[in-house]
């Protein structure tokens, strides 16, 4: 039986949508700007259709963990080049303040790994939720911050790539039979 891959949880806006950008406005090469129906005016989001070739390419299962939740399947994952991916729940904490600082999304997540090691790519981490992970969750677990400034870049992917290569080793190439196939 194959092993489960570990779960990699995604925010949309920071990481795929690196809003801070255009209140500074930063350019950003490769971007599509895409309008989204909202009132009272449509949402601009950016997004780097490039995404989706190196998330998919990851070792990991790939869950949406933003509040977009199922609208990220009609709206983000087309542009970025992403699979319809399975989303976490928030309605039930959506936007909650916690007294201890830890973010909202922390301890659903924590719930929905249920033990599985897990990477988590948000522009809202920070101590607080480090150590409540450490303390709560009983599995590896990566917490990685993304700028809302720059969105995922390529030294995001290779920490992502080293998490889940500290869980598994490296891959391996199968070896070539005669004559090199």
């Amino acid at each position: 039986m194959k092993p489960l891959l570990p779960l990699l949880y995604l925010d949309v806006d920071g990481p795929l949508n690196p809003y801070a950008a255009q209140l500074f406005d930063q350019p950003l090469d490769g971007f599509t700007v895409v309008e989204v129906p909202h009132e009272p005016e449509p949402w601009r989001v950016r997004l780097d259709p490039r995404h989706g070739a190196g998330l998919s390419a990851l070792d990991y299962e790939l869950w949406w963990a933003t509040t977009w939740m199922a609208g990220a399947n009609e709206w983000i994952a087309p542009v970025v080049g992403l699979p319809e991916l399975p989303y976490v729940d928030f309605t039930e904490v959506l936007f909650q303040e916690r007294p201890d600082g830890v973010h909202w999304k922390t301890q659903t997540l924590i719930d929905h790994a249920a033990g599985r090691p897990f990477a988590w790519v948000d522009d809202e981490l920070g101590p607080e939720d480090e150590a409540f992970v450490a303390a709560h969750h009983p599995g590896p677990a990566l917490l990685h911050y993304v700028s809302p400034l720059k969105g995922l870049r390529e030294e995001d992917f290779a920490a992502l790539t080293a998490f889940a290569e500290s869980l598994t080793g490296p891959a391996t190439p199968l070896p070539q039979g005669p004559g090199g196939h």
